[in-house]
């Protein structure tokens, strides 16, 4: 079990997404919460503030912060965490 499911005491979620292994949720506070598989770091969104989007991959984690920059956490073996001169990003 990975542990994906491990959500019961999460409060003030108000966005969230699931990758194959792991779950992220955004609070209304900007604070970012994992649960899961974190064999590539994909859960390591713990110092994660001012985020507004999650979008969890299968091994990895993004984050969009008020700003419109981007954070992840994760494996990076196809440049899928190559996200340093993103700026300007904004939901639809």
């Amino acid at each position: 079990m990975s542990g994906a499911c491990a959500v019961e005491d999460w409060e003030d979620v108000v966005a969230l997404d699931a990758g194959s292994y792991h779950t992220v949720g955004v609070t209304a506070s900007g604070r970012v919460l994992a649960a899961g598989d974190n064999s590539y770091g994909q859960c390591e969104v713990g110092r994660w503030r001012g985020i507004v989007a999650v979008a969890a991959g299968s091994t990895h984690t993004l984050g969009l912060r008020a700003d419109g920059t981007v954070v992840t956490a994760g494996n990076n073996a196809d440049g899928q965490c190559d996200v340093g001169a993103w700026s300007g990003v904004r939901l639809l």
